[in-house]
């Protein structure tokens, strides 16, 4: 080789070789310190299997057929489904750039040809082919970044399901609960409607003061007005149940009329580990995906600012038929191998990498933010949990309690032993309290919802 051919040489490879050592990205992984131990204390007794559909422990069949008509026709699971397709398609579209394509390209005419100084017919086909040589990793880090997306359109998936579930059964917990004080509201109005009857004739007997005969109808108004608004509130939540589930409402309010089973003390169970927590929520698994993503084109945007290398080739045959003669003519070619050296462009592929950078640091916030939120859903959920549990026995007893003393001074009041404005004191108290113990069940349950939510639903690697 000559001298003159081999500085050309090193003079065509030099950037090429300084470029491969040049091209780094930012680190795929994000480091997070989660807390070693959660704060507040965890629910005993329960299975990290019953996590995934907690709701069948319930004994409630509706609440089931339920969840499962809302995924069915979840806009935000058909959404979901679409971003698998789409980060799909463009994990294809990734892998193809990759590998060599080839074109087919056939062509036919008929007409004079000077050559032959006559009238003929040519045909031709064949077969074209191209690669860019992936010397920088351009297009293997899109492929990257590709793979990352997907795996985290899946997780995404699963998080919409445990989102419309969670939804579902909130809402048809508390559809129930506005039945039972619907129930507890109707009661109340009868009593306060007999009372009133009763001291309407003990009025007109001449035993009770017109003023305390007011305050017995007025008591029975207050408590047919509590129910009738009651009423439209349970209506309102069933509509808003219908629009989630997609349930013919006269088929569901039939449903409704059967009470559900008492639910458990305890429906499931979580890690002990904060990180393992954390690793079964997809949205956190999303986010530590998308940083990975963000770091592939970091690099890819990187290595297009470097040489990019070509090698094409094609083979191909023609036929040429004049005056009855058919001369044939077979081609091929290998090359040209092309090299393109980037020299000046405005700042533009400069643009592209501090725009990918910036991506990637959002990207990088984004999920330890995401973290922190994982960690705050689970000890809020924890803590209203605990909270439920520790308030239920106090409030059972306080509803036992107030609804037998309402008992007694209703006897004493029919007795003549007791006045009016004492009955609707232990009335107003007892109701209070049979509330606040159905608003308890509720609020427990909302509970494992919340904390169902917030371990993953379940979801795994």
């Amino acid at each position: 080789m000559t001298l003159s051919k081999t500085r050309f040489f090193w003079a065509t490879c030099l950037p090429l070789a300084l470029g491969a050592c040049a091209i780094t990205a930012p680190p795929a992984q994000v480091p997070t310190t989660p807390p070693v131990a959660w704060q507040a204390p965890l629910p005993h007794q329960g299975s990290l299997g019953d996590l995934t559909r907690w709701w069948t422990q319930l004994g409630d069949p509706l609440l089931v057929e339920l969840i499962d008509a809302a995924q069915a026709v979840s806009p935000g699971v058909a959404q979901a489904q679409s971003r698998i397709a789409q980060a799909r398609a463009t994990q294809v579209a990734s892998r193809a750039a990759l590998l060599p394509s080839l074109d087919a390209q056939a062509s036919a005419s008929r007409g004079f040809n000077e050559q032959l100084a006559g009238i003929a017919t040519t045909a031709q086909a064949g077969l074209q082919a191209s690669w860019e040589i992936d010397l920088f990793g351009a297009n293997r880090a899109t492929k990257t970044a590709a793979d990352e997306r997907l795996a985290g359109a899946q997780a995404l998936w699963h998080e919409a399901r445990v989102s419309v579930a969670a939804e579902v059964a909130q809402q048809t917990s508390s559809l129930r609960t506005c039945l039972e004080q619907l129930r507890v509201a109707e009661r109340d109005a009868q009593s306060r409607g007999e009372t009133s009857r009763l001291s309407g004739l003990s009025e007109r007997a001449g035993f009770t003061a017109p003023a305390t005969a007011a305050l017995a109808r007025a008591s029975a108004a207050e408590a047919q007005a509590r129910a009738s608004q009651q009423r439209m509130q349970c209506d309102v939540e069933v509509k808003t149940l219908v629009a989630l589930t997609g349930w013919e409402e006269p088929a569901l309010r039939s449903r409704l009329s059967t009470p559900a089973a008492t639910a458990p003390d305890t429906l499931f169970a979580i890690a002990t580990l904060p990180a393992q927590v954390l690793a079964q929520r997809p949205d956190v698994y999303n986010a530590e995906r998308e940083v990975a993503a963000a770091s592939a084109e970091v690099g890819s945007a990187r290595a297009q600012r470097y040489p990019r290398l070509s090698l094409s080739g094609s083979v191909g045959t023609a036929w040429v038929r004049s005056g009855g003669v058919t001369t044939d003519l077979n081609t091929w070619t290998i090359g040209p191998l092309a090299l393109s050296v980037p020299l000046f462009d405005g700042g533009r592929r400069g643009a592209q990498v501090d725009a990918a950078q910036a991506r990637y640091d959002e990207a990088a916030a984004l999920y330890r933010a995401k973290v922190r939120q994982a960690v705050s859903e689970v000890e809020q959920a924890l803590v209203r949990l605990q909270s439920t549990a520790e308030r239920s026995t106090s409030a059972r007893t306080a509803a036992a309690g107030y609804r037998t003393s309402f008992d007694a001074t209703e006897a004493r009041w029919r007795g003549g032993l007791a006045s009016l404005v004492e009955l609707e004191d232990a009335r107003r108290t007892s109701l209070a309290a049979e509330n606040a113990l159905i608003a308890l069940q509720h609020e427990r349950q909302a509970a494992w919802v919340a904390l169902y939510r917030a371990a993953g639903g379940g979801w795994k690697l």
